[in-house]
């Protein structure tokens, strides 16, 4: 597999106001709008703005560092499907809870890299969760 690498492009920021140890503006982009606005009429010195040319080729978009891109599961079932599948990593999706999680782990064994897996490993496959008794939420018990 030939990796290539991603093309640079600058960092693609809203202009602050006065200057730039002011923090009033967070640093993210959004296309300026006003009518004076130095950034919309494309002044130099205002930094780049982003547009189809900064874009990488299709063979690496979505590509990760490791050369490899990203599968995101949610159970063990969609996690069988990536086993197969090499040139992929795997995510455990936001939602997916302690529990759920520690089965995609303890399913992904050594094959598949899990980049999140976010589990105590040794508790995880002891079975040490619990409820606590107070409040009635779940735990992990170390």
């Amino acid at each position: 597999m030939i990796v290539m690498m991603k093309r640079s492009h600058p960092k693609f920021n809203v202009p602050n106001f006065g200057a730039r140890s002011r923090k009033r503006v967070p640093e993210r982009w959004r296309k300026q709008r006003g009518i004076d606005n130095k950034k919309r009429t494309k002044k130099s010195f205002m930094g780049a703005e982003p547009n189809i040319g900064y874009g990488n080729p299709k063979s690496v978009r979505g590509v990760r560092a490791s050369g490899k891109r990203l599968i995101v599961v949610h159970n063990v079932d969609e996690l069988v499907l990536a086993k197969g599948a090499q040139n992929y990593e795997v995510a455990i999706a936001h939602g997916v809870s302690k529990r759920k999680r520690a089965q995609i782990v303890k399913a992904a064994g050594n094959d598949i890299r899990i980049v999140n897996s976010g589990v105590n490993y040794s508790a995880a496959s002891s079975g040490a969760f619990h409820r606590d008794e107070q409040h009635g939420t779940p735990f992990h018990k170390i």
